[in-house]
């Protein structure tokens, strides 16, 4: 899998740090390219559907801008969007260290879902899919939300936290992939890009 994987060559449709190390890390050679369009869309039916379709909105995006570059032109392009959801509401990022601290406190002692939408373009198509990890929460007491908040950790992550950072230690259960919480579903993403190199589709799972 990680072989034909790395065989792909990829452009990354994000800006985001966090998707860019983890594609360093599995050895996936790839091109920055962030997407520039306006991340803000019709609401849907379900999570996992929009987020799915703001990651295909990025990548098409880049996929034209792509084309039309004689050095990226036939590449991969790969577009990710992460969201936090909890009781069914979606948490984006706060808007300030109140927002932030309300987050917080929504999520302390609790279960929350963690949605990654990925959108893979190529020559071949546009496949979308979605990965959900169950994250639970410790109780956090005032003093914890004040600090991690003072640390400015909080401000361009999904739900307030990244479980990378300060915020892992927050954590006390997770079910399915980390990496996923952190931006990218890595296993599942490594599979679908498998699977194109091997017979030019997508892993239909």
């Amino acid at each position: 899998m990680l072989g034909e994987a790395r065989q792909q060559q990829i452009v990354l449709a994000s800006a985001s740090p966090r998707r860019h190390q983890i594609l360093d890390l599995a050895g996936i050679p790839h091109y920055v390219l962030p997407s520039q369009v306006d991340e803000h869309i019709a609401p849907h039916d379900s999570v996992s559907a929009y987020i799915e379709d703001l990651a295909l909105l990025k990548a098409r995006s880049v996929f034209g801008r792509t084309s039309a570059d004689p050095q990226l032109s036939g590449r991969t392009v790969l577009a990710a969007d992460t969201i936090v959801v909890l009781d069914g509401r979606m948490l984006g990022k706060p808007a300030d260290a109140r927002h932030a601290a309300r987050m917080l406190r929504a999520l302390s002692g609790r279960t929350h879902q963690v949605i990654t939408g990925v959108a893979l373009i190529s020559t071949a198509g546009a496949h979308t899919f979605s990965e959900v990890t169950d994250v639970t929460f410790d109780q956090l007491t005032e003093t914890d939300i004040e600090d991690y908040i003072s640390s400015g950790e909080p401000f361009d992550k999904a739900g307030a936290y990244g479980i990378q950072g300060r915020g892992g230690a927050f954590v006390t259960a997770i079910r399915g992939d980390y990496y996923n919480v952190v931006g990218l579903p890595l296993n599942r993403v490594l599979h679908e890009l498998a699977a194109l190199n091997a017979d030019g589709g997508f892993d239909e799972h």
